[in-house]
Order: C-alpha cells, then structure tokens, then sequence
C-alpha cells in the first residue's frame, strides 16, 4: 500500500478538477494545469477530492500511484498558490541584474552570463544578491532555479557561488602550511 497514494487531495474553494480519461484538469485562481496519468491508475474527482487508485498490483501500478497523488497535489497547490523558489549570490563582485526577459549574471567568468527566462516563470532579482524565481508549474520553476544555479554552484573553501536560501554549505578547511 502506497501510503502517499492512498491520501486523497483536497481542492480548495476556488479550484475545479475535471477527469477525461487519464487526463485531469485543474483550474484555480492563478491559472490552469493537466497532467495526464499512465493506464496503471485511476483518477476520480468527488465532493472536491481527488483520488487516485491503482489498477492491479503489480510494482509499477503502486509506483505511479503515489507519483500521480504527487504530481496532482503539486498541480492543485500551483495554481492555488503558486510556486516559488530564492536562490543567493555570494561572492565578491558577483551579482544579479533583470534586463526585460533576460537574467543577467556576473559570476566571475570572463564574460557576463545572459539567462533567457522561459515562458510561464517569472525571475526577479529584488537585491543584486538575491534571486527570486516564480510559476506555477513547480518541475519548471525547480529547472530554472537549478539552471541558474548550475553556472556557479557553491564551493566548499569560500562559499561562494549560487545557492538556494537557506541551503547549508558543508565547509572544508584549507591547506595547512
């Protein structure tokens, strides 16, 4: 038994859930999602629940039973209340600027990094440390931070590079002389 799949997703007043086939479609107020299940499951909506049964059991079917509760609640919680990821900038010079869609970036390198925002996320840097990433699609929003964050990942002697906030940084000690 999936203990993650057996729980059922709530939708909050304000959110509507309509199932054709395999695919469920989710609207609320900051906007509109689908996911499409595999044929290893069932998607019900009752009484403002969603609930996800597999069918069969076989290994698969259990294993995308908890993941298609997952990806639902995901859904529901996007386009409830949206998704968000900060990311910090540490390090001597290094800095974060918006210039229209474009996202631009001193690391240090010999050139200035310009990142295209994709549609449906939006990227605002309100300090020229601090990067904050919005969406509400949560897999796009966690790609575009861990993109930004691939072009100067936190070392472990200074601690300089781009980490998300919060994120702890296990620090070496340096050569001794």
């Amino acid at each position: 038994m999936s203990r993650i799949g057996k729980k059922p997703v709530e939708l909050p007043s304000g959110v509507t859930a309509s199932v054709s086939g395999q695919t469920i479609e989710v609207k609320g107020p900051k906007g509109a999602r689908s996911f499409t299940a595999t044929d290893d499951v069932t998607l019900k909506v009752e009484d403002n629940v969603v609930t996800i049964e597999p069918r069969g059991k076989s290994k698969r079917a259990r294993q995308q039973w908890g993941m298609s509760r997952t990806m639902v609640a995901n859904i529901v919680n996007g386009v409830t209340n949206g998704v968000k990821r900060e990311l910090e900038i540490q390090g001597v010079g290094y800095r974060a600027q918006m210039q229209g869609n474009t996202l631009k970036l001193s690391l240090g390198l010999s050139h200035d990094v310009n990142f295209e925002v994709p549609a449906g996320v939006t990227v605002t840097a309100p300090k020229p440390t601090e990067i904050v990433i919005e969406g509400i699609d949560e897999q796009l929003v966690g790609q575009v931070a861990a993109n930004i964050r691939e072009w100067r990942k936190p070392e472990p002697y200074k601690g300089k590079g781009i980490r998300y906030k919060g994120e702890y940084i296990f620090r070496k000690e340096g050569k001794k002389k």
